[in-house]
């Protein structure tokens, strides 16, 4: 009985093993449904590959940039605010170029300098706010290239992808007409080439999709964070006028009598 047992354990073990692909069999056999693909899913794949990579390239490079921005400017900001001077922020600016905040800060001193001299009030505060704003819209301009370059290969990946579809189902008609019958064989090919390419197309436009609003929210935030930074800088040019102490008039010489 025992002996009975085991022989059926054994036989079922070897049963399920033969059953069972092995573990790389998938990966294999998607590699060889790329092999056999057509010339026209074939070139669907290369663009999609391209379009792909040139995405992935985009968005960590904006992605370590926009890292590197937001560092900087929150070492720029306490810079900022532990100075009484804006002549000692002026002198050390350069040391956080990477923010557009410096950018922000060098119109508005240059302006206020061309002014009056960066004393007192400033004469035109409407020109300071005006610097600030051309300055904020040149670093998000500077920020956002390749971005429609990220949001097209988002918006078009699919409809290439749903090229190859169209063409592999096709060519699956074809095959129907050429064998005469509805059989596997005849429409194996064609049905195989359709799903591949959906997929590669889903595959690059999910990513660029995400990728390209993640970095426009960011983007946003350099908006918002720069325009404060604007108001931030005019108020304290602004206290710093009202708190400095007024001019002493210079004591008149006495005048000489003449005979």
């Amino acid at each position: 009985m025992a002996s009975t047992l085991a022989l059926a354990l054994f036989l079922l073990q070897a049963d399920s093993s033969a059953a069972a692909p092995p573990p790389n069999a998938s990966s294999s056999a998607l590699v060889e449904m790329i092999h056999n693909s057509g010339p026209i899913a074939f070139t669907v794949l290369i663009i999609l590959l391209i379009a792909s990579i040139f995405s992935w390239a985009i968005m960590l490079s904006k992605w370590r940039s926009f890292n590197k921005a937001q560092t900087q400017g929150q070492r720029f900001v306490r810079a900022f605010r532990k100075s009484s001077r804006l002549s000692e922020i002026a002198a050390v600016a350069e040391q956080f170029k990477p923010s557009p905040l410096v950018s922000v800060f060098n119109e508005i001193h240059d302006e206020y300098q061309r002014q009056n001299g960066g004393r007192g009030l400033p004469r035109n505060p409407i020109a300071l706010e005006r610097a600030a704003q051309t300055a904020s819209s040149e670093a998000l301009t500077g920020m956002e290239t390749h971005m429609t370059w990220l949001a097209t290969i988002g918006n078009i990946s699919v409809f290439i992808g749903l090229f190859g579809t169209v063409w592999g189902i096709i060519d699956a008609f074809h095959g129907l007409g050429t064998e005469g019958a509805a059989t596997l064989r005849a429409v194996a090919p064609g049905i195989s080439e359709a799903l591949i390419t959906t997929a590669a197309g889903l595959v690059v436009a999910i990513p660029a999709v995400i990728g390209y609003n993640q970095l426009t929210a960011r983007l946003r935030e350099f908006g918002a964070r720069m325009d404060d930074f604007g108001r931030e800088l005019l108020n304290a040019i602004e206290n710093a006028a009202l708190l400095a102490p007024p001019p002493q008039p210079q004591p008149e010489e006495p005048r000489r009598r003449s005979f």
